[in-house]
């Protein structure tokens, strides 16, 4: 079953604009996140949602898209998130937030995939912009942005080949190609 969920969990990059992705699904899956292990219990992240058209277009005007696809330049319109969820550490609650950020992340991924949605986690975020553009206050340090909806794209995984070559792409087809390391490779025999 958790098994059947991380296949479908890819990072989807294309979406369905015409299926909405309401405030309350949103709030149900930071719900998820709000529930998950925190280191030392301290809980210092902190959640901007996104769902109306006109806050989801400044947040994406923030976001940098796959870094491999030179000549994409990220989703076009009709093809976009409609929904994000914004993931912040609060500086008055703790000084780092790195392993509580990608646990919250995965988690409502894997929570949006149950509800048929899938999502894409983003890092490369003008952070700057994106605090002005949405009001952010100071103490709060933009981590992560989710991008969410309705996948529009097939993403495959497929096996590393010998050259050990990491980089997706996508076929001709628009099919979305991800090299995964083998089991052997990952498992260390010490």
């Amino acid at each position: 079953m958790i098994r059947d969920l991380v296949l479908k969990n890819r990072s989807y990059r294309r979406f369905d604009q015409g299926v909405r992705v309401p405030g309350e699904t949103l709030e149900e899956l930071v719900d998820m996140a709000r529930l998950t292990p925190s280191a030392g219990n301290l809980q210092p992240l902190r959640y901007v949602l996104s769902w109306e058209p006109e806050r989801n277009s400044a947040v994406f005007q923030c976001l940098s898209w796959a870094a491999y696809l030179k000549d994409w330049p990220g989703p076009a319109e009709g093809e976009r998130p409609t929904a994000y969820i914004l993931i912040l550490g609060d500086r008055d609650c703790a000084g780092t937030f790195c392993y509580d950020a990608g646990i919250a992340a995965q988690t409502i991924l894997l929570a949006a995939v149950e509800r048929g949605l899938g999502g894409c986690i983003l890092a490369s975020i003008d952070r700057n912009k994106l605090t002005a553009s949405l009001g952010i206050p100071g103490r709060f340090e933009v981590l992560l942005c989710l991008a969410l909806g309705r996948p529009a794209e097939d993403v495959v995984i497929e096996p590393m080949g010998p050259g050990g070559d990491v980089k997706y792409w996508r076929d001709e087809a628009g099919v979305h190609h991800v090299p995964k390391r083998s089991l052997e490779d990952v498992i260390l025999s010490l």
